[in-house]
């Protein structure tokens, strides 16, 4: 049973990591290319670069939003 929760944990840590706002953003971008994907005819490379521009604009709003709060905590 404790290799189940080891592999649990792992896996765990390895998508969620220290910030599960990026894990659920990325998810949410990838959901939305997936209904790109099913209720529209757009080309495959646009897909792929619609949802490449949202992953990348997730993992930049989180780091941004980050040091904000972190340069708001330090200047109290």
């Amino acid at each position: 049973m404790r290799y189940v929760v080891a592999f649990g944990r792992f896996w765990w840590d390895f998508i969620i990591g220290d910030d599960w706002k990026i894990a659920a953003g990325v998810l949410a971008v990838l959901a939305a290319g997936a209904a790109l994907v099913s209720w529209t005819t757009l080309s495959d490379t646009a897909i792929c670069l619609v949802v490449g521009c949202g992953i990348l604009g997730v993992a930049t709003a989180s780091i941004v939003a980050g040091a904000l709060a972190a340069a708001k905590g330090a200047g109290e």
